[in-house]
């Protein structure tokens, strides 16, 4: 359809699909729709809940730095893929320079990253563990 890469996610919960995507970069011009990501979001959208620690995902490649996070952070219990990082590298879709920058030392990395207002938001997050609104994710 000419969305983005050719991958494509569901994520299942006790047989049934609660969650479907595709790649969708350049339909959204956003580099974070990948498939992975949008079934996860729509999958939590469908039961209301961050958590889905008792969910499938199934792609198409194996996921890569960012939807691999994004299924951490959902919790998702099992995970199952076709083809591989490196098959998707062969296609054009190499994110072994992601994964070789999240290894490197911040100072040694293409980004620029530099900490700032350390102590401003460390107090907010102690802030955060003591508030009457936490919710533990």
């Amino acid at each position: 359809m000419g969305h983005g890469g050719p991958f494509g996610a569901i994520v299942v919960v006790e047989g049934k699909i609660i969650g479907q995507g595709w790649n969708q970069v350049v339909y959204r011009n956003d580099p974070t729709a990948h498939a992975e990501v949008l079934a996860i979001r729509e999958a939590c959208s469908e039961t209301g809940s961050f958590h889905l620690s008792n969910a499938t995902l199934y792609t198409t490649c194996e996921p890569c730095p960012m939807c691999m996070g994004a299924a951490y952070w959902a919790h998702i219990e099992n995970l199952f893929y076709g083809a591989t990082g490196d098959d998707a590298a062969s296609a054009g879709f190499d994110d072994s320079h992601i994964q070789e920058e999240l290894r490197r030392p911040l100072k040694q990395r293409d980004i620029h990253v530099a900490q700032r207002l350390h102590k401003e938001c460390r107090e907010l997050l102690q802030q955060w563990t003591i508030s009457d609104h936490r919710i533990v994710y």
